[in-house]
């Protein structure tokens, strides 16, 4: 079992942790200036604090990598062929080809991360320290499990039930280990949530550490993922055949009740919704367009921004994030924005989602409707603004260096009449793949992400960074698990009253649906629009066993056209101008990038071969 490391003699790199501990200048000192043995690491404070904050160093950038879980979902599709993410999409991996595989939750990653945490717990439980004070040593501990807790629930959540290694493996165990049940692996992680949050209640911790309510906002996830339809084996074997018997218990539970799990899901969500507020979560009706734009703007800026406008108390939202106030070399936005300002426009949205961004109103839009199709971008959903560059938004300031291509800052993502020279052009926007700045980063979707960027008009993100925080856990998502486990269970009011406080916060009006079936589909709409890019739609349609009719669609781009209008030109520099010209917006269905499909195999990850050779009692997951 590769995950576990076998080394006896295990150093840690924590040069500057040592130097503030230890101000000793013996050169005789054999011990390396840069390492730390491991049977010094738990007799110094900082030495053990350094330890456990490289365990922190497993969730990466949270979602910020460069290849993000949007786009293997219905909410993306990233530009850039041969990375692993099309071989997901078209459904061909398997245990020899993994296609991609981030390491955020990666089998073997997960698992040294894991195996730190074990030595952390350990260490302090059995004594074996120089450790005076109980309160480090209560938070560190407190934070062990809190990170065991998390590392493990990505690992159930991506590939079913995995074993559980809670000690430290020397070099003459036996490392073959069996799958526990699924029901086990819940168990397992709520306890160590509860622990977690047991220790660390009433401490504050730095900017970016864990906190008890973390701790209960994961075990809210975890139980309402553990409570919904992919894991009870009712469900999942009426909509999946042929799972051998044996494979079922590391899937979905053996017994119980799905109405009890749910019934502890609400509970769990409640208890994280009594210890905050959220952001403006209070109001009993719509804002304004402009206030929910910028609502839902602040709450994505995580309080780091200082774009005009931008409410920093929006940080109110966040329960546990991941910052970058210091590491300078993070580019999310260099990653994804748009190439006409020299970016690389890598997780661009599909049609697919931007199609499902209601009407201000509430009403559906739908590309039937001639007047909506005449005028897509208008009167939508103030999230949208929000989350999607699109043909005509304005945007920030371009690189002067390419000249004066752009005065108005205008995304351009079609093809426009323009004059050049006296003579008629088709003239390709700036930000397409046949633009005369890096074409080949162009957004074969015809959108662009916006969401985590950084809007404020100084921060030039082809070459400077931004330090906006990846949202782990932020209150909405507890809310939205109480709305989920409500509506299961029959408590229609409770789950109306708390959508509706999350639309009116964005601008948008109360929901109309008043049975179960029509409130969980508006739930889930809501859901799918307010935690867009948030790493939560790949897991909610598997657990909610609707993957077949959404994540395997084919992917849906926008074709922009602009005919001048009779009597009407225009000269470069192009602009948008709906009175110059006439603007044609045509959806199409795209298969040369991806040609995505689904297989109900993807319903959980495969585990390498590479791992169950090693580990011989690890049974593979279905399908594979």
């Amino acid at each position: 079992m590769k995950a576990i490391n076998k080394n006896i003699k295990f150093y840690i790199l924590i040069f500057t942790a040592f130097f503030a501990a230890s101000c000793k200048k013996d050169f005789l000192n054999v011990e390396s200036p840069s390492q730390v043995p491991a049977e010094s690491v738990w007799k110094d404070p900082a030495t053990a604090q350094a330890f456990v904050n490289d365990i922190y160093n497993g969730l990466g950038n949270g979602g910020f990598s460069e290849q993000m879980l949007a786009s293997v979902s219905d909410e993306a599709l990233f530009t850039h062929p041969t990375r692993g993410i099309d071989l997901v999409n078209n459904a061909t991996i398997n245990p020899s080809t993994l296609g991609w595989v981030d390491d955020t939750w990666a089998y073997k990653q997960m698992y040294n991360r894991i195996r730190a945490c074990n030595i952390t717990i350990e260490k302090i439980t059995s004594g074996d320290n120089g450790l005076s004070s109980q309160s480090l040593k209560d938070q560190l501990l407190g934070e062990a499990y809190f990170l065991r807790a998390y590392y493990y629930q990505q690992l159930l959540r991506y590939y079913g039930a995995v074993p559980l290694i809670t000690k430290v493996y020397v070099l003459d165990d036996n490392y073959n280990v069996k799958r526990n049940t699924y029901e086990e692996c819940v168990n397992f992680i709520v306890k160590d949530c509860d622990e977690a949050s047991r220790l660390l209640t009433g401490k504050t911790l730095d900017k970016g550490r864990t906190t008890a309510t973390a701790a209960l906002a994961l075990k809210s996830r975890v139980l309402i993922y553990a409570a919904s339809d992919l894991h009870d084996r009712a469900k999942l074997t009426a909509k999946i055949t042929g799972i051998a018997a044996q494979k079922l218990d590391f899937l979905s539970y053996a017994s119980g009740n799905q109405s009890d799990r749910y019934r502890l899901a609400q509970a769990a969500a409640d208890a994280v919704m009594k210890l905050g507020t959220g952001y403006k979560l209070n109001l009993t009706a719509p804002v304004s367009v402009a206030d929910g734009q910028l609502n839902y703007k602040s709450i994505a800026m995580g309080g780091a921004s200082k774009a005009p406008g931008i409410d920093a108390t929006a940080a109110s939202e966040l329960i546990f994030a991941r910052y970058f106030i210091i590491q300078n070399n993070i580019k999310h936005a260099q990653q994804n924005g748009p190439n006409g300002y020299h970016n690389w426009a890598g997780n661009t949205p599909i049609g697919l989602l931007v199609d499902d961004y209601e009407m201000k109103d509430g009403s559906k839009f739908s590309w039937a409707n001639a007047v909506q199709k005449a005028n897509p971008y208008q009167n939508r959903d103030p999230r949208f603004y929000a989350t999607v560059l699109y043909d005509g938004a304005g945007w920030k300031p371009r690189d002067k260096a390419s000249g004066n291509v752009d005065p108005a800052n205008q995304i351009q993502t079609g093809i426009y009449d323009l004059i050049d020279n006296g003579s008629r052009i088709d003239f390709k926007g700036l930000d397409t793949r046949g633009s005369s700045i890096e074409n080949w980063n162009g957004s074969w979707t015809g959108y662009y992400y916006h969401k985590f960027i950084d809007p404020d008009p100084t921060i030039v993100d082809a070459s400077m960074s931004q330090n906006v925080p990846w949202p782990f856990f932020r209150y909405t998502e507890a809310v939205f698990n109480f709305i989920e486990a409500s509506i299961e269970l029959g408590e229609l009011s409770k789950a109306t009253e708390w959508l509706n406080k999350i639309r009116f916060r964005a601008g948008m009006p109360a929901v109309t649906a008043t049975d179960q079936d029509g409130l969980r589909q508006m739930y889930r709409h809501e859901r799918r629009i307010e935690m867009a890019y948030e790493e939560q739609r790949y897991h909610d349609t598997r657990r909610w066993l609707i993957a077949n009719e959404t994540l395997g669609r084919k992917v849906t781009y926008i074709k922009v056209t602009g005919k001048f209008k009779a009597g009407k030109t225009m000269s470069a520099p192009y602009h948008y101008d709906p009175t110059v010209y006439d603007y044609t917006y045509s959806p199409v269905e795209e298969n040369a990038q991806e040609n995505r499909s689904w297989n109900d195999k993807l319903y959980f990850r495969p585990f390498s071969r590479d791992e169950v050779n090693k580990n011989n009692l690890l049974e593979q997951n279905p399908g594979y």
